[in-house]
């Protein structure tokens, strides 16, 4: 099994910090890089003009690599939101058709089909959340509802706010036997879970650098299946067209744009302090391979499950999240303060939507689990 990796983050030994769901630490090798781009942008005159184009290119491959794409089919982007926005340009469900989303899902990928759905004349519908906690067999049946033809699925692989896993392979499948597309937000998937685009063949799937792949916040990435490649980008870039070059003249010398999917990059993608901090994470990750993190995480999730559990604690079926998170409920929701009271144990996880949603990387050890589950036993079974 993967050992535990604290040694390569400055965490302080008596702080069990259990939120990469929320933004992860940055390991000191991604501080490092981050300290490096910031002194060469203060010197300029001395940065080698070629350098932003390679870390690009190093960073888009390191992206890619997580998910088993090529590189040319994935953009650099800034957000989640952003990705969706750009499919959003270059996808257009018809009119009278349904666009499927989750209930409480993450507002990224539902916001950009709300706004559009009025004007385009298509409908969003939200799956419930089903009583069973079963979200892929609650997609797939709304899948096969009879009625308004469905379009496009924009979802999540896995819940943000309790942790519950969507199989990608399933809906992937009912999708494609209606003729209909898929957009995953892998936010929570991309770099932890086995996410193979060339497999589950998505139209788009986008990831943000900030939470489990251990980058810095403002970088993101979409992959772009080939058959989406021939759109119109979002912004438009000279880096987009195939010959707009401010060394050469003409400037504007073929204003067609650049195949595969980096035409889709954003603007001012040359930010190389971000985007090396970037590429250094993903590679670490890469390094480590979502398997054996996997391996890891569920060893620390089935611990923390078998110490909530002997405290009262309500959890969800094992088969119904992934390794790498664990939610608590409470029956007449969380107890007011409980965050807080965690916090001054030195124990970190995160509220959401009344549930205690609790994520461990692969910096936590056994430690850090006892710790936690010992702070949960003496907050949330302390006398009012």
């Amino acid at each position: 099994m993967l050992a535990s990796q604290r040694h390569l983050f400055d965490i302080p030994r008596d702080v069990a910090y259990l939120n990469a769901a929320a933004w992860s630490p940055l390991p000191l090798a991604v501080q490092e890089a981050g300290r490096m781009g910031v002194a060469r942008k203060g010197r300029p005159w001395e940065i080698d003009p070629g350098l932003p184009g390679q870390v690009i290119e190093r960073c888009r491959a390191a992206a890619a690599a997580l998910i088993g794409a090529e590189a040319a089919d994935v953009a650099l982007i800034s957000s989640v939101s952003y990705g969706v926005a750009v499919a959003g340009r270059l996808f257009s469900p018809p009119a009278g058709s349904r666009v499927l989303v989750i209930e409480d899902d993450h507002s990224s990928p539902i916001l950009e089909w709300l706004q559009r759905a009025p004007a385009q004349g298509f409908t969003v519908e939200t799956v419930a959340r089903p009583t069973d906690g079963d979200w892929t067999a609650a997609v797939e049946e709304a899948i096969a509802k009879p009625g308004a033809p469905i379009a496009l699925a924009s979802i999540s692989n896995v819940h943000w706010s309790d942790g519950a896993v969507l199989d990608m392979d399933r809906i992937s499948t009912a999708l494609k036997a209606k003729g209909a597309a898929l957009l995953i937000d892998a936010t929570h998937g991309a770099g932890m879970m086995d996410l193979d685009v060339k497999r589950i063949d998505p139209d788009f799937l986008i990831f943000p650098t900030y939470k489990w792949v251990l980058g810095p916040y403002g970088r993101a990435f979409i992959y772009v299946a080939k058959r989406r490649q021939d759109g119109v980008p979002l912004e438009q870039t000279g880096f987009g067209r195939k010959g707009v070059q401010n060394d050469r003249i003409p400037y504007f010398a073929d204003l067609s744009y650049a195949p595969t999917a980096r035409r889709f990059d954003m603007g001012e993608r040359d930010h190389f302090i971000g985007i090396e901090m970037s590429a250094v994470a993903l590679e670490l990750m890469a390094r480590w391979g979502h398997a054996a993190i996997a391996e890891r995480c569920a060893m620390l999730t089935a611990r923390l499950e078998e110490g909530l559990a002997a405290a009262g604690a309500m959890l969800p079926k094992r088969s119904l999240r992934p390794a790498h998170m664990l939610c608590v409920s409470f029956p007449g929701g969380m107890p007011a303060g409980l965050i807080d009271a965690l916090a001054a144990e030195r124990a970190y996880a995160a509220p959401r939507l009344g549930k205690l949603r609790i994520s461990p990387h692969v910096y936590n050890d056994e430690e850090d689990v006892d710790r936690f589950v010992a702070a949960f036993r003496a907050v949330a079974l302390a006398p009012a």
